[in-house]
């Protein structure tokens, strides 16, 4: 595409935009460099929060800018750094925004060390910077495990012949397999995952982790730092047994102790039982040796001590002492007893004379309370006669109101006839009749003198009666 450019160029003036022209370049380049590999010394290196890695590759005369992805960053063993000369195979591409051509890295080892190497000898100097390899947190081996956690492949060679040796040594010694992938993805996060569960039991006293030989490939999963990391937090003493004798593991400088073979590591942990019985009896020999030896001493001395004359001297003080002590005894146990009786006595005493303060309490306030109860019931009774006073004086006001004796305070009178009938007409009595008359004060007796009947007259009854005061009527 570029030479019929060229070509059409050379025979008229053709513009083209920044961008055309760098769109055409960007096809030439990455058409004729899709995989190249470039070898170069790592300048400016750039580790972006976005994972993505941007570094200049440069030699003697020139310099070359790469780019390289986290996606491809995570398949590169060993962490890139100013001044580290590499082999980096990529694309070049040009990022337009800038006009710059690029390389973009996929993959990069470093130049006369393996990438894995590098990686390996960078992980080992940033934990040993951080304390993961001090000799001063290393713990000794238990020397009678009762249980031993074995983390390894279950279908190895390895656990066979750890319990092979294991079984040999110590029957005692009991043995809890996690099994667990040794190599390949995912397997070292499977390792640190049993460490730490291992070290949730109670009944596991040791931790084995390990495999059997291979290449540096096949053992780096215990180069992995979150190994490495599983190891140096486990509470419980880790034996690392990674490969054969030769073969050295981040997880071997972390460890407690690095067994040169899984075997060898089975061996540490599980003594033989014939040789602690050896032990415990060659202990138990010199044991009683010493003891017979420190009582012939004893003996010996004991008698010399008897032998002297001051050792019987002091056999008759000390009977002296012990009479003495005896009688001490008994003096004070009569004090005891005596004092005892007194303190009982006068705690009689003072209990009798607090019930009686008691007593004369309780009947002081049974008397307030009768004395209150009597005032209530002299204030009740006071109220219910003020009320009953009140209703008596309004009963006797309407007496007072329906009594015949107030109509004769208004000058009415009652008048009885001769047969003590109370005449209410005139016609009732003639002339001569007695008639008794009942005043507002006193009485009259009179004699009838004229009947007005109201028939017989508009001026209404009327009896005229002479009278003559008198106290009786008959």
């Amino acid at each position: 595409m570029a030479e019929p450019l060229l070509a059409h160029l050379s025979n008229e003036r053709l513009t083209l935009t920044v961008t055309q022209l760098t769109q055409q370049i960007k096809t030439l380049l990455e058409g004729k460099f899709r995989d190249v590999w470039v070898r170069g010394e790592i300048s400016n290196f750039k580790a972006h929060s976005s994972g993505h890695w941007y570094f200049t590759l440069k030699d003697a005369t020139a310099q070359l800018r790469c780019a390289s992805f986290k996606m491809f960053n995570r398949l590169i063993k060993f962490t890139p750094a100013d001044g580290v000369e590499v082999f980096a195979r990529g694309r070049v591409t040009v990022y337009e925004q800038r006009g710059d051509y690029q390389l973009v890295v996929e993959h990069m080892e470093p130049v006369g060390i393996g990438s894995l190497q590098m990686a390996f000898e960078q992980l080992k100097a940033r934990l040993q910077q951080e304390g993961l390899f001090d000799q001063a947190r290393k713990r000794p081996l238990p020397l009678l495990p009762r249980r031993v956690g074995v983390i390894t492949s279950p279908t190895g060679a390895v656990i066979r012949d750890m319990l092979r040796v294991l079984t040999r040594r110590n029957k005692g010694v009991s043995v809890l397999l996690y099994p667990v992938a040794v190599q390949g993805q995912g397997a070292a996060q499977q390792i640190a995952h049993a460490i730490k569960v291992m070290n949730q039991r109670d009944d596991v006293d040791v931790l084995i982790v390990g495999r059997g030989g291979g290449s540096m490939e096949d053992l780096w999963a215990f180069n992995e730092e979150v190994v490495a990391r599983a190891i140096f937090h486990s509470r419980l003493p880790v034996i690392s047994a990674v490969g054969h004798e030769t073969d050295f593991t981040i997880a071997d400088f972390v460890a407690d102790v690095r067994a040169p073979t899984p075997s060898a590591a089975a061996e540490m942990v599980a003594a033989r039982r014939d040789e602690l019985l050896d032990a415990v009896a060659a202990y138990s020999r010199r044991l009683h040796k010493a003891m017979s030896f420190q009582l012939t001493t004893w003996r010996h001395r004991l008698a010399q001590l008897q032998a002297r004359r001051g050792f019987n001297q002091t056999a008759g003080a000390l009977q002296q002492y012990i009479q003495r002590v005896d009688e001490l005894a008994h003096r004070l146990y009569v004090s005891l007893t005596t004092l005892i009786k007194a303190r009982r006595e006068q705690f009689e005493r003072l209990s009798r004379q607090v019930a009686s303060v008691r007593l004369r309490e309780r009947i002081a306030r049974q008397r307030g309370h009768i004395n209150l109860a009597q005032q209530k019931l002299l204030h009740g009774l006071r109220q219910r006669l003020d009320i009953c006073h009140r209703h008596f004086e309004v009963v006797c006001s309407k007496l007072d109101a329906l009594s015949p004796l107030q109509v004769l305070q208004r000058g009415y009178a009652i008048v009885w006839g001769p047969t003590h009938q109370i005449v209410r007409r005139a016609a009732e009595v003639v002339v001569g009749d007695p008639l008794l008359i009942r005043l507002a004060e006193g009485q009259l007796t009179c004699i009838t003198q004229e009947v007005i009947d109201d028939d017989k007259s508009n001026t209404g009854a009327d009896i005229r009666v002479s009278s003559e005061r008198t106290g009786k009527y008959r």
